[in-house]
């Protein structure tokens, strides 16, 4: 992913034809699951916590795709090797601390001010004054969360750190993921960077990922939010990207804070207030405008949490 298109870059892909079709509803249905995997995690917190729930997501997801896509690991070069790798150190980063996020303020407002990853990214790869004014925008949003979440005075600090650390390793997962798409043909540089990322959060996951494994209900919302939250979401992202032009495919995941605030509503009874709205709003304004104004490049890039 090497100069991103603000928020396209958000999944792997490879140059396309212009169609749509089926296309924009099968990024819409990506932006869906996924948000749907992350709230299904959140319910894994109290027995696994963050580190062992992401622990486990990248376990299961690692096994699926491996199985998928059978990368013929032996073939591999050293460069090959050392991309996937730090690939894989970015998902575990982006991942960990994405769920260490929802466990402390509400999934919209997680993924809101995550989204400013992608975004001064790509203002600082453009050296375009209209990017920065972009990204400007964008904080201008993030900080009206300071004035009230929607379900208290204020947000829990650590949280937003949190949140914060996890839009820094989305700007790196693009990098990286950017690399791992020019050396690796296929989705095996993906299944292998799931797996490296599991093994990064094992010491920090195990004992909270065991305290799962005996409950057949919990190994169930196990294997939901892996495939909820990352197999579903990037097979339905492939397709699409070889369908979609570039800024279609931005604009449509840069709703992606919007529909994490809906999410986080239906499903996990997080409320918001107005002025919450008017922040979530405000970052889906500033994406969808670094998108459409941004300049097109030969590819596309890789994926949120």
């Amino acid at each position: 992913m090497p100069a991103p298109d603000a928020v396209t870059t958000g999944r792997p892909g490879a140059t396309r034809p212009v169609r749509s079709g089926p296309a924009v509803l099968m990024v819409l249905g990506s932006c869906v699951s996924l948000q749907v995997g992350a709230a299904l995690a959140a319910q894994l917190f109290d027995t696994s916590g963050p580190a062992g729930t992401t622990l486990l997501r990248l376990g299961v997801a690692a096994l699926v795709l491996l199985a998928l896509a059978r990368p013929r690991l032996r073939s591999w070069s050293r460069p090959q090797w050392r991309a996937v790798a730090l690939f894989g150190g970015s998902l575990a980063g982006m991942n960990g601390s994405f769920y260490a996020s929802i466990d402390r303020i509400p999934l919209g407002t997680a993924v809101t001010i995550e989204f400013l990853g992608p975004l001064v990214l790509a203002a600082t790869q453009s050296r375009r004054l209209r990017d920065l004014g972009w990204v400007l925008l964008a904080g201008i949003g993030v900080a009206l969360f300071g004035l009230g979440d929607g379900t208290g005075p204020g947000l829990d600090r650590l949280g937003v750190l949190f949140a914060l650390s996890a839009a820094v390793f989305w700007a790196l997962y693009i990098l990286a993921s950017s690399r791992v798409g020019a050396l690796v043909p296929g989705q095996g540089g993906l299944a292998v960077a799931m797996a490296v990322g599991a093994l990064v959060l094992a010491p920090l996951g195990a004992h909270g990922a065991a305290q799962a494994l005996p409950d057949p209900h919990l190994l169930l919302l196990v294997g939901g939010t892996a495939l909820l939250a990352s197999v579903v979401p990037y097979t339905l992202e492939f397709a699409a990207l070889r369908r979609l032009p570039e800024r279609v495919f931005g604009v449509l995941l840069s709703l992606e804070p919007a529909v994490a605030t809906l999410a986080g509503w239906l499903l996990l009874g997080q409320g918001t207030t107005a002025l919450g709205l008017v922040a979530v709003a405000v970052v889906v304004s500033a994406s969808v405008g670094s998108t459409l104004t941004a300049r097109p490049t030969p590819q596309a890039v890789a994926a949120a949490p």
